[in-house]
């Protein structure tokens, strides 16, 4: 089944999402589901607030950077290995430099803004089976597991922006939430 997209604007993207326990009904088939989301709407990760879930539950999948020809072989390798079920995920530490780079949401379509996180991230999560690992990821890999451990903390990445920069794309996100955008993929508005 494939899901619609929640818009911002939607409280459930504001909450700070509620631990999954291992009798959660159906948790396979709805993993299955939203890997299947992610892919018809061409994104790279999807947390479950995002399908309008407030759950401690996110997958990945990095391989369409895998063709960034400005990535190393050894980077092209990590991503495209990086497909993944992270629940009730926790940030151990995020370290490393700072870097920017150009993010974008599927819960805000057609916004694309720099963002500044750390290079590298260290975190624990459950697999699938409720086993626990702690691992840590570098580089677009581990931005990506940033931007959506995010979504389970209530955060989007427009609140990292400026002042400046919210206030510059304050009536574009009102027209996103209010329903007029255009995307390749289904979306639920707020009411």
């Amino acid at each position: 089944m494939v899901y619609p997209i929640v818009a911002i604007g939607d409280a459930v993207l504001r909450k700070k999402c509620k631990v999954i326990e291992p009798n959660y009904p159906h948790i396979d088939t709805l993993i299955n589901d939203m890997f299947a989301t992610m892919y018809e709407a061409s994104g790279v990760g999807l947390a479950a607030p995002q399908i309008g879930l407030d759950i401690r539950l996110f997958v990945v999948d990095t391989a369409p950077f895998a063709d960034d020809e400005d990535l190393s072989e050894d980077e092209q390798k990590i991503l495209f290995n990086l497909k993944k079920v992270f629940i009730n995920p926790e940030v151990i530490e995020e370290s490393g430099e700072y870097w920017d780079f150009n993010e974008g949401c599927l819960s805000i379509p057609n916004i694309r803004e720099d963002v500044s996180r750390r290079a590298r991230v260290t975190i624990k999560y459950q697999d699938i089976n409720f086993q626990e690992y702690i691992e840590t990821y570098d580089g677009l890999a581990a931005r990506v597991i940033q931007h959506e451990y995010d979504h389970i903390e209530g955060i989007l990445f427009t609140d990292k922006l400026s002042s400046l920069k919210k206030r510059l794309l304050r009536k574009r996100i009102q027209l996103i939430s209010s329903g007029k955008v255009k995307t390749d993929y289904k979306m639920r508005f707020p009411q």
